[in-house]
């Protein structure tokens, strides 16, 4: 489900908890909001609101993470890109196709991942791009090294082959989602239980409307950008793509 829905859905449920806390409130007997009860019921709220708290920090976290370590990946695959195609450089003329084979891979995995052009309905496929870089290698290795210096250029540029294939199996990985949602369900839940609360504390008059609509948006929001940040190649808190393309317009030069 798209994050935007997922925060919508948030907002509804909070800031509907708390209209409905409200209704409540007018159908309780004094009694069941005496003093005492308050207490109780703020205890009580105050102990699954610091659950949720602990919760979403840890999604936040947990999110922030994945999305750090997959640009720190993107930055390094970028590096190492420039690395394999100037170590082809200094091999000789003999790895010019090698060079534009690499050249076109790259500028195709920028169109399909990013989205910047991508036909119909195409999805990136890891088991093509995997082989797209594998046929790179072989071409690599079946180079005939007349020297030790080309001897040493091509086992250097098997090695930076390598390390972007595993890269690029790491990238994959980071496009499944990380938050379940069994536990996204229940965090909403737990939220949409507080805000209700709110409501049934609360006296009714705009200025808590508000205020509680607020709160609401806020909450929405958060998770909002937990799972943007959950979804690194889609919505609006993206991977930046600039590494890449910074390695693609200075390749086979």
């Amino acid at each position: 489900m798209h994050p935007t829905v997922i925060g919508i859905v948030v907002l509804v449920c909070t800031f509907g908890g708390a209209l409905a806390g409200m209704r409540l409130r007018a159908a309780l007997p004094d009694h069941h909001l005496s003093s005492e009860a308050r207490d109780t019921i703020k205890l009580g709220i105050g102990l699954v609101a610091t659950v949720t708290a602990l919760v979403l920090g840890l999604l936040t976290a947990s999110a922030k993470s994945t999305y750090d370590a997959l640009d720190a990946t993107i930055k390094h695959s970028a590096a190492g890109l420039l690395s394999l195609d100037r170590t082809l450089a200094r091999y000789g003329p003999e790895t010019a196709k090698i060079r534009e084979s690499l050249k076109s891979v790259v500028a195709q995995r920028i169109q399909i991942i990013w989205h910047v052009e991508r036909p119909g309905n195409a999805q990136f496929n890891p088991a093509t791009s995997a082989h797209e870089v594998e046929v790179v290698a072989t071409e690599i290795h079946r180079l005939v090294p007349k020297t030790d210096e080309q001897r040493a250029l091509q086992a250097r540029a098997l090695t930076f082959s390598e390390s972007l294939l595993d890269a690029r199996w790491g990238i994959v990985a980071a496009q499944t989602t990380s938050v379940p949602y069994a536990f996204l369900t229940m965090l909403v839940l737990w939220l949409t239980v507080t805000f209700t609360t709110f409501g049934v504390l609360a006296p009714r008059n705009r200025t808590v409307l508000v205020v509680l609509f607020v709160c609401a948006l806020s909450v929405a929001g958060a998770i909002f950008l937990v799972l943007e940040m959950d979804s690194p190649f889609d919505g609006v808190m993206t991977v930046s793509s600039e590494p890449m393309k910074y390695a693609l317009e200075h390749m086979n030069k």
